[in-house]
């Protein structure tokens, strides 16, 4: 008699057929139990989703293959439980926004503007993030950058594993503690007055460390065996860092600087604190007040029954999110371009 040299297996559709049975079965369950929140319908067709999955191939496939099955299902579950409240986030606020995204909005600010009214825009805001966050990469992006190659190159003994250290502990200092810190040292100790600079000081504590750990790792990956061939002809050390190290790690430097960039684009607390925020258009961000986008947010929405401010706040939380957008994937295009090609 012949026996089979392979066990049963299941159909390729039957995972897709368990998550809408699954899915069905969640929404009867959740209906009968008055269950009101569809996010616990969601849940409960996500668990049933789980047992089903693995009951079914431990019928048919086995408890070894069920096992698998089980494994495959939770990372499919923690999957979809991530994208979906991405996705609903960003459906909302391309549907909220879309409303008052015009020529008008982008190009106008609030200045006469009665803030319980329609009409307004953007302008200012737009203008002050752009400076502040182009004047704190101007500051933070060589900083980290020479940081991380004294750390790769150079770096050897207690100097190195303290500076390693501070740049970890300054990767979780939270942003209000960074405006704090400007606050007390450039505007009351100093003297200085609010302004957009103040608020890139700020900026660029956050974004310094970002640059640091992500030029690290870049470094790193460039093989020794190019500086060493460097090296054997007669090259110092500044000069095969300059002309072999960076070059060969660029891609990977500049898309860890836009990543940094987009952090620190979405912040409000250092810039509430530093920039204060103004009606008018300010294109000077050495001198007075200057707004900017997250501020210009929680300034709108924090008007309370106020439904004009609530629609000029999700038109621009819409511009941040493709300002941010635009940054991760002007990143990604640069990484690509210049990744390491095949053959070279």
């Amino acid at each position: 008699m012949r026996r089979d040299l392979t066990t049963a297996r299941l159909p390729k559709w039957a995972p897709a057929g368990v998550a809408v049975l699954a899915t069905g079965l969640g929404c009867a369950i959740g209906a009968g139990a008055g269950l009101a929140s569809h996010i616990q319908w969601g849940l409960i067709a996500a668990a049933l989703f789980v047992v089903l999955s693995y009951g079914l191939s431990a019928r048919v496939e086995g408890r070894r293959q069920a096992k698998d099955r089980l494994a495959t299902s939770v990372v499919w579950v923690a999957f979809i439980l991530a994208v979906v409240p991405l996705a609903a986030l960003t459906i909302y606020t391309v549907q909220q926004g879309l409303e008052v995204l015009d020529a008008d909005f982008l190009t106008h600010s609030m200045k006469n503007v009665i803030s319980s009214g329609p009409g307004g825009g953007i302008y200012h805001a737009l203008i002050g993030t752009l400076e502040q966050v182009l004047l704190a990469t101007l500051m933070a992006a060589p900083v980290g950058l020479m940081t991380a190659v004294y750390l790769v190159e150079y770096g050897r003994g207690t100097l190195a594993k303290w500076v390693t250290f501070f740049v970890d502990v300054m990767t979780g200092v939270p942003s209000i503690v960074a405006g704090l810190f400007i606050l007390s040292l450039w505007n009351i100790m100093l003297g200085f007055d609010y302004s957009g600079f103040s608020g890139s000081l700020a900026l660029a504590i956050l974004m310094m460390p970002v640059v640091v750990r992500s030029t690290e790792e870049m470094l790193k990956l460039v093989p020794n065996e190019l500086r060493e061939a460097s090296y054997a002809l007669g090259v110092p050390k500044w000069k095969t860092i300059l002309r072999i190290v960076l070059p060969t790690a660029i891609g990977g430097i500049t898309t860890g600087v836009m990543l940094a960039v987009a952090r620190i684009t979405g912040e409000t607390a250092p810039v509430m604190m530093l920039v204060f925020g103004a009606d008018a258009i300010n294109n000077d961000p050495f001198n007075g007040p200057q707004q900017s986008l997250p501020l210009y947010i929680w300034q709108q929405y924090s008007m309370v029954n106020n439904d004009f401010g609530y629609a000029r706040a999700w038109g621009a939380a819409l511009v941040l999110i493709f300002f941010v957008m635009g940054l991760n994937l002007v990143a990604r295009g640069i990484a690509r371009w210049r990744s390491p090609k095949g053959g070279h």
